[in-house]
């Protein structure tokens, strides 16, 4: 490797780890009450463009530029109403995946998830409805 500077990508295992994470990530989106609405259409599709993007997020290979364009995540997402309750949700079935892939408690692992919550946190496109009967 000589002196190149390690990745977040190389660091968590590279598309390996990536495709493990993707795999026990969206069996728990599409099981979560708040979330399922969100995700309609070919899962097996979803998780292919989740795979590239999170290469390049992690300074892997650049899949998902090459194919779709610049990720603009954001945009990407305005159709979809995204409450800072549904993006906790987010975090907490990707928290979930990276514990049963072992990413968690490494520092590899620390910093992409703290990278997540820093996404998540910027795709909040709607506010949370208020839930008066409680």
């Amino acid at each position: 490797m000589g002196d190149k500077l390690k990745t977040l990508y190389d660091e968590i295992g590279g598309q390996e780890m990536i495709d493990k994470l993707v795999d026990a990530f969206y069996p728990r989106v599409y099981a979560d009450q708040e979330l399922e609405p969100l995700f309609q259409g070919d899962i097996e599709e979803i998780k292919r463009k989740q795979r590239m993007f999170l290469s390049q997020f992690l300074g892997g290979p650049a899949l998902y530029s090459q194919e779709f364009g610049p990720p603009a995540m954001k945009e990407r997402h305005l159709a979809f109403e995204i409450t800072p309750k549904r993006a906790q949700c987010w975090l907490d079935c990707m928290k979930e995946a990276f514990q049963e892939v072992g990413l968690d408690g490494t520092p590899a692992g620390k910093a992409f998830y703290d990278r997540l919550v820093q996404v998540a946190a910027i795709m909040v496109n709607s506010q949370d409805k208020e839930n008066h009967g409680r």
